[in-house]
């Protein structure tokens, strides 16, 4: 059967989810959006053929409501929905620690509400999204919901009381990569280094390293291990990483990370 899915709140990772259903085979017809700017309307109908509605008609007319807006919007997004989302719908929330829980408490009871964090490499086809069933979605609803962010990479179900951590983890981790790639391509200047051939030196030793950790099956300590040598260049570097904390400095970072996610989803925005 042919279902409806309609995208509000069509942003960066919106729009990339749009794109993704298109490339896996989804009809334009059957997508549509919304946006609040009326040239980001046209431009989005001009790129991918679908149709631009309000939020009231998306959600008269989609069986699939993904919710893409940023968490700050979505109380003033479920009033303008609430009136016209049925029990026969699925809505999806991809907005970083918004429960199911309010969701369901603003919508019709009843209706089956899944949760998701996707990640940025969503843009390249390369996420991870996490999912999460709300309480009255069933397993056929995570299916749908695997079969939309399934085609921007790779998800995982997770109960919903690991999301805030999957946040910390997943939804903010490539941030922590690209800070630590900063600060690598910072200090291969300082060695004498120029700036792009340094970032070119990292960001192919940041991929290699990625595609290892992902084929190989290996634990990263054994892969670690393989490249330091006793009295080594890699074991200097890694004694001064410890002896400056790093390891106690990103899991407290990735603490402050799952709390913040926690404020978010009891409004304290």
């Amino acid at each position: 059967m042919t279902q409806t899915v309609a995208v509000l709140g069509t942003g960066k990772i919106g729009e990339a989810l749009l794109s993704g259903m298109i490339r896996a085979g989804w009809r334009a017809g059957d997508l549509l959006v919304t946006t609040r700017r009326p040239e980001r309307a046209e431009k989005l109908r001009t790129r991918y053929g679908v149709e631009a509605v309000t939020n009231a008609e998306a959600a008269k007319s989609a069986d699939i409501l993904i919710l893409a807006v940023k968490p700050q919007d979505m109380g003033k997004l479920l009033d303008e929905l609430a009136p016209h989302v049925t029990t026969d719908r699925l809505v999806i929330s991809a907005a970083a620690g918004i429960t199911t829980a309010f969701i369901e408490d603003n919508l019709t009871a009843g209706i089956p509400v899944v949760r998701v964090m996707p990640n940025t490499p969503v843009l390249v086809d390369e996420g991870m999204s996490v999912i999460s069933a709300g309480s009255h979605a069933t397993a056929e609803h995570l299916d749908h919901a695997e079969s939309i962010f399934g085609g921007v990479g790779k998800t995982l179900r997770v109960p919903e009381s690991q999301q805030d951590a999957a946040t910390a983890l997943s939804g903010s981790g490539p941030a922590y990569f690209y800070f630590l790639v900063e600060a690598m391509t910072d200090a291969g200047i300082l060695l004498g280094l120029p700036r792009a051939q340094a970032h070119e030196l990292i960001v192919q030793a940041a991929i290699g390293a990625a595609v290892m950790l992902r084929d190989s099956g290996e634990h990263p300590v054994k892969l670690r291990e393989a490249v330091t040598s006793p009295a080594g260049t890699t074991i200097s570097a890694i004694r001064e990483l410890e002896n400056h904390g790093v390891r106690a400095a990103l899991i407290a970072a990735l603490e402050a990370a799952r709390d913040r996610s926690r404020e978010l989803a009891t409004g304290n925005g």
